[in-house]
């Protein structure tokens, strides 16, 4: 591409790929687990037939799901994402069959968040939450120094200040 934005590219650690992994481990456990509760209070009410046929598929889908979330994404986006920052750009680039190349303006950013759930927190990883008007943005899976010295200069050149309380 010849207008393509020269950023310097910054990359997922490799260490972010069991963090991913665990975190759609436990939804998937979770909507597992739902289905199975439906499963039996279908059972136990003897609800019409064709309701434990669809829990059944819809269990079957949820496992298939986990196949992709548990064991081919993590990789594939610890090894296909990108992100790179500059005056004018935040730049954002995913995808291994599918690949979306993301420009968010500076000017436009409102607001960046470091988030950090209890299975990242066990990793010592964080989630940066970028928030324009129209719409939201992740980068996934930082450590810690290099979470708070994006967000600072993310915060910085889009001139985003602090409010007191």
């Amino acid at each position: 591409m010849e207008n393509e934005i020269k950023a310097p590219e910054m990359r997922l650690i490799k260490e972010a790929v069991p963090a991913l992994r665990w975190g759609s481990a436990v939804s998937h456990t979770i909507s597992l687990g739902v289905v199975a509760f439906l499963y039996g209070i279908a059972t136990y009410f003897s609800w019409w037939n064709w309701v434990s046929w669809v829990l059944f598929v819809l269990a079957e889908l949820i496992l298939l799901s986990a196949v992709w979330s548990v064991g081919l994404r993590p990789v594939f986006l610890v090894r296909h994402f990108r992100y790179g920052i500059d005056e004018e750009f935040l730049q954002l680039k995913a995808g291994a069959f599918y690949e979306s190349h993301e420009l968010v303006p500076m000017a436009k950013i409102q607001a960046v968040s470091m988030n950090q759930g209890p299975i990242l927190r066990k990793f010592g990883l964080y989630s940066l939450a970028i928030e324009t008007m129209g719409s939201s943005h992740e980068i996934p899976a930082l450590p810690k120094d290099t979470a708070v010295e994006v967000r600072n200069q993310i915060a910085r050149m889009a001139k985003i200040r602090e409010v007191d309380d």
